[in-house]
């Protein structure tokens, strides 16, 4: 069954056996990519998923880095102090520009107290865009004016990464090949990688690919921890919810 977290302890240990170096995203700007995978966790939801994330990759001598919403669904104190306890990293899942439709000063003024908020549990110091597929604002627009720099923030993924050097799976639309259905979760090398195979749609493939050596050097994940768990009966709703979502986005797309 795909999408559990029986599954996903797979995947980490078979990138693991290939030797891979599993950095968070601010170690890996720091550092650079160098046979490099940095796990990046959007926590749209359900925390505790998220915390089991941690868990497993704790279990197995990983780090990654989980970006938190500032709504009740993502935002759990208990949770967030916990992930950062394991070593991992903490990061802010944006989304001012949806929340205050469009209003840049608005937008901002949100930002840095959701941002000092985040820093009073753990040290902040990457973000994260939610790409929020109902909304016409795209909340990356909020640094035409600003920079996150000035709330010493080094990184941003859709910014600061190097998408020619760094390979991109996101698990968006609960398939990795869900560029296919996102509004805002891809990157222009889509195409190129397409043309090249590296397209994959079940965390299976991706296995095998590792296993023979046919992924990239350096990989950027995207996970959104809600879409994984080992209980039939939440299993069957988010497959059901998420096909109902997918249908949605791909009229937006259109």
């Amino acid at each position: 069954m795909h999408f559990t977290l029986t599954q996903y302890k797979q995947l980490l240990t078979a990138l693991k056996e290939a030797g891979y170096n599993f950095k968070t995203f601010e170690k890996a700007l720091q550092t650079g990519f160098n046979n490099t995978i940095v796990l990046r966790h959007d926590v749209d939801k359900l925390p505790y998923n998220s915390l089991a994330f941690a868990k497993i990759q704790h279990s197995l001598g990983v780090v990654g880095s989980y970006y938190f919403r500032a709504v009740p669904c993502s935002w759990n104190q208990e949770v967030i102090k916990e992930i950062a306890s394991l070593g991992h990293e903490v990061g802010y899942h944006y989304e001012n520009l949806t929340t205050h439709n469009g209003d840049l000063e608005k937008g901002i003024t949100d930002f840095e107290d959701n941002l000092n908020k985040l820093r009073k549990l753990a040290p902040v110091t990457t973000i994260c865009m939610h790409g929020s597929p109902a909304s016409k604002w795209d909340s990356k627009h909020l640094w035409t004016k600003y920079k996150y720099q000035d709330y010493g923030i080094i990184g941003e993924p859709y910014f600061d990464v190097d998408f020619d050097n760094v390979f991109y799976l996101t698990d968006t639309g609960r398939r990795w090949d869900g560029h296919k259905v996102s509004v805002r979760d891809k990157v222009p090398q889509q195409e190129q990688w397409n043309a090249e195979g590296l397209t994959f749609h079940t965390s299976e493939q991706i296995m095998q690919a590792c296993k023979s050596g046919k992924l990239p050097t350096n990989i950027m994940f995207t996970f959104h921890p809600q879409r994984w768990t080992d209980n039939p009966v939440l299993w069957l709703k988010e497959f059901v919810l998420q096909n109902s979502k997918n249908f949605v986005k791909r009229i937006i797309i259109r």
